[in-house]
């Protein structure tokens, strides 16, 4: 289903009436012609797909997390007309990545660093976390249904860590440490591994920021695909620190999964 959001902006000046009908009107019939052209694209794109169009009001981060309950998928792009100039990311974007009830998929604007090849890998970031579990399994269905391998990153160093290690860790305690975190991450991988047997899977493990190390996998990648929250983020936010970095900054579309979805 393709949706677009009309926002009417309310006016109370009963001498204008006449001209607010025929301004709403003017806004319905752009939305209108938005849906045609996006199913035009769509058709091209994919034939086969049947697709369907709602025109609807309101706040289009409203409506899209009011849809995502029913949704498998919303897609969107990162920065709509609405956005300031200048902005990396809209608060369309921000909004739905963080309160919608399915997996959303941010399309930025294309990177000249990015990479475009249709066997480039899908790209998930793992950290531990429940959230991380849903977006792995996300991540591997991914790759199995473009066929392409599934890169699995995982970084095990950050700020807070230097600064209460830096002093007492050793080469030893470091290589013990990385070890210990190759083991995890493979055990992490095990399940959905064996369930999509035909999906190459390449470890990733470094010493980093998970933000950096992702943003930097994106520029190689067709998907990345990361948690709305991982074990690092502050409790009671729903949208973490890597998420948003992600929808800011990464070279290639963005797949933000929830814990739970309906």
């Amino acid at each position: 289903m393709i949706l677009h959001s009309c926002l009417l902006v309310p006016v109370h000046a009963p001498h204008l009436a006449g001209s607010s009908e025929a301004c709403a009107e003017a806004v319905f019939d752009h939305g209108r012609v938005v849906l045609v052209e996006a199913t035009t694209v769509a058709a091209e794109t994919a034939p086969q797909i049947e697709v369907t169009t709602e025109l609807t009001t309101g706040g289009a981060a409203e409506q899209l997390v009011g849809r995502s309950a029913s949704a498998q998928l919303v897609v969107l792009g990162s920065r709509g007309l609405g956005g300031f100039t200048g902005l990396l990311v809209g608060s369309v974007a921000v909004g739905v990545t963080t309160h919608a009830h399915c997996p959303t998929v941010v399309i930025r604007e294309p990177s000249s660093e990015a990479v475009a090849e249709r066997d480039a890998p899908v790209v998930v970031g793992l950290d531990g976390s429940p959230a991380g579990d849903a977006a792995l399994a996300f991540a591997f269905e991914a790759a199995a249904l473009r066929g392409v391998a599934l890169h699995a990153v995982h970084t095990w160093w950050d700020v807070t860590a230097e600064t209460a290690w830096q002093r007492g860790l050793t080469a030893t305690n470091l290589a013990s440490i990385e070890a210990a975190e190759q083991r995890l991450l493979t055990e992490h991988l095990a399940t959905c591994a064996a369930a999509y047997p035909h999906v190459p899977v390449h470890r990733v493990l470094t010493r980093d920021r998970p933000a950096h190390t992702l943003v930097q996998q994106s520029a190689n990648a067709q998907l990345i695909v990361v948690g709305t929250r991982g074990r690092g983020g502050f409790r009671g936010l729903l949208l973490g620190s890597t998420s948003q970095a992600l929808i800011h900054h990464a070279c290639c579309p963005v797949a933000v999964v929830p814990l739970t979805q309906h």
